[in-house]
């Protein structure tokens, strides 16, 4: 009975290391009938956590499949642990979702774990990944290429999904079932080397244990140390974009200063969250080395701009349609947006430098329909408190526009094809009120 109180001390004392679980709270054992499950169930039980278990029938191996459900609730009983099975359609969502069997799998069961954890009111969901499974991620990561976050292993925890037996191995949790007197299924698909994760376990690894018997320990213990150094390096990158950043729309976008964007990997943890693939992210980094204002790239989702030594991201929005406006009143457009237009006595005309989304024009030099819409190349408007007519291109440039503005910028145009207003900005001179005016209209945009 020595490897058991070892083995239980071990598994306490990573629990306290990283503060995954307590003896006042309640938690939910992922439990197929296999030898790690049913070593984290029975050594949870003997540690006297709170914990229920939960078993995922997915109906992919026959006979096999309502074998291991039986056999979990037989273990169940016997320890006195209340069990919840859930039953899946498996291959059914796989070919709905154009996903494979293994990735539909992992879907069904996690989003289950989670929805059954809030409704039993469980801190969190217990899965049983081991020391060797963290090993074989390491190992896996690093043949596909990887950064220092793939070197890390199986993260103790991630979000209410926790993981107390990654201190032990697979030798380890087999001697404590044996100690215990304890049975396990087992999986046959577990036994076929058809996988990456099986070619490392069945091939892979053995070899590397002939040159290291303790490889597995050697490995294990170079991503515990990576996952540290890997905090302290995230909070250097943390550092590094809070400097950097000047405001931020979170998921919608953001601006950045170029010149505090002076690592890549700094600019991988700008852009990764925006859709950016590493391979753009590397164009974008060498482009950013020599800015030029005007320079756009382009995710699924967001358009990333450079713009006078800043980094401007926001996400792709639909084309601004033209809106036609046929007569005076208050129309409600997209994204919250609303155009008033009314009559108002001239007594009640104010001219306002400071009130830019408000203008007054002579009603009789307006012609319906008016047509609200994005500036268009070629667009002119004659400047009030100007001579002639000017591009609206170059004022909005002398504005210091960037182009993500620019392309945002709405006009009114009448029903000649004069631009009224250039909203927010300018006001045509044509339309403005004058001693003989005798009726005005006011527009508002909010």
């Amino acid at each position: 009975m020595r490897n058991n109180h070892t083995f239980l001390q071990k598994v306490s004392a990573f629990i306290v290391r990283h503060d995954l679980l307590t003896l006042q709270g309640k938690y939910l054992v992922a439990l197929s009938g296999g030898a790690d499950s049913m070593a984290l169930l029975k050594s949870l039980f003997m540690l006297h956590y709170n914990v229920e278990a939960v078993h995922c029938n997915f109906h992919l191996r026959g006979e096999e499949s309502d074998r291991d459900e039986d056999f979990c609730r037989q273990q169940c009983e016997e320890l006195g642990i209340r069990l919840h099975v859930a039953h899946f359609a498996t291959e059914e969502y796989a070919t709905a979702h154009q996903v494979s069997i293994e990735m539909a799998a992992r879907d069904l069961r996690y989003d289950y774990f989670e929805r059954l954890r809030v409704d039993i009111g469980a801190d969190d969901v217990v899965v049983a990944h081991h020391r060797d499974d963290s090993v074989e991620t390491v190992l896996i990561n690093l043949i596909r290429g990887t950064g220092l976050h793939g070197l890390r292993g199986i993260s103790p925890r991630r979000q209410h999904i926790v993981r107390p037996l990654l201190c032990v191995g697979r030798k380890e949790i087999l001697d404590f079932l044996n100690d215990q007197g304890m049975t396990y299924v087992t999986d046959s698909t577990n036994l076929k080397d058809d996988i990456i994760r099986n070619k490392i376990r069945l091939d892979i690894l053995p070899l590397m244990e002939e040159i290291n018997p303790s490889v597995t320990d050697a490995i294990a213990s170079t991503a515990e140390r990576l996952r540290s150094a890997a905090e302290i390096f995230d909070q250097a990158v943390a550092d590094r974009i809070a400097r950097a950043e000047i405001c931020s729309d979170g998921l919608d976008g953001g601006i950045y200063s170029l010149d505090q964007v002076t690592e890549e990997y700094t600019l991988f943890h700008i852009l990764s969250p925006y859709g950016f693939s590493p391979a753009m992210i590397e164009d974008v980094f060498k482009a950013s080395r020599n800015a030029r204002t005007g320079m756009v790239f382009r995710s699924d989702s967001h358009e990333l701009l450079f713009d006078r030594g800043k980094m401007i991201i926001q996400r792709i929005l639909p084309e601004v349609k033209p809106y036609k406006i046929p007569e005076t009143g208050t129309y409600c457009l997209a994204n919250k947006c609303r155009l008033r237009i009314g009559p108002v006595a001239l007594e009640e005309v104010v001219f306002s430098r400071e009130n830019q989304d408000t203008v007054f024009v002579d009603a009789a030099k307006v012609s319906f329909p008016l047509t609200l819409r994005t500036v268009r190349p070629g667009d002119r408007i004659h400047p009030l408190g100007m001579h002639g007519s000017r591009l609206v291109s170059d004022i909005l440039t002398d504005l210091k526009m960037n182009l993500f503005d620019k392309r945002r910028q709405l006009v009114v145009e009448d029903g000649q094809g004069e631009i009224i207003w250039l909203v927010g900005q300018r006001f045509n001179r044509h339309f403005r009120i004058s001693p003989e005016t005798e009726k005005a209209l006011r527009i508002d945009f909010e």
